[in-house]
């Protein structure tokens, strides 16, 4: 097998591909109070981190108190209070900004967490951090959401043009979709 191009390193380092492992682990790790150490370590495994990866309850738990802190930006309304919401993290949870190649393994990019070996709670809000910045400065909106349906809660990016997303998944938008069809129905047959 040979080693992967320097175009697969910095992908996995783009402002969307950080953000999509953003969204991917915030979701993980909001969903229960206590996630699970394996399952979190596969998805920075499928977003790009190098492997073997062992995280422990404790890794998992500043994980998850950075998840929490980066939902508010995707709970946020409207871009102003978006920009607020980063801006305050930005100020309390972040470090300089600074390069890392990783002594050579990956390709030069930006960190703002305090060093290469930062614990993985900092690390995770940092990066996300940068990438929601990046992606509310281009976009000049909010750099995701919250999912409308009531039964879901997960969040979703707002990357691309076109319409306001309200639902982070086609299952999600068509479920809320048949379920007010089904109560127009049921409505227009009452008495």
């Amino acid at each position: 097998m040979s080693p992967p191009s320097n175009d697969d390193r910095s992908a996995r380092h783009s402002v969307r591909a950080t953000a999509r492992r953003t969204a991917a682990l915030l979701n993980a790790l909001t969903a229960e109070p206590d996630p699970d150490p394996g399952a979190i370590a596969g998805i920075l495994l499928d977003h790009g981190e190098l492997g073997p990866l062992e995280l422990t309850a404790d890794d998992v738990a500043g994980l998850r108190t950075a998840a929490l802190r980066l939902r508010e930006v995707f709970t946020a309304d409207g871009v102003d209070e978006a920009a607020g919401v980063l801006n305050r993290l930005l100020r309390e949870g972040t470090g300089p900004l600074r390069l890392s190649s990783h002594d050579g393994r990956s390709p030069w990019h930006p960190h703002l967490d305090s060093d290469d070996e930062a614990p993985w709670g900092e690390w995770f809000l940092a990066s996300s951090c940068m990438a929601l910045t990046v992606l509310l400065w281009e976009g000049q909106r909010p750099p995701g959401g919250l999912c409308s349906s009531p039964s879901c809660g997960d969040v979703f990016l707002t990357v691309g043009s076109g319409p306001e997303r309200r639902y982070c998944s086609r299952r999600c938008a068509t479920r809320e979709r048949v379920a007010a069809h089904r109560r127009a129905r049921a409505g227009s047959r009452s008495p």
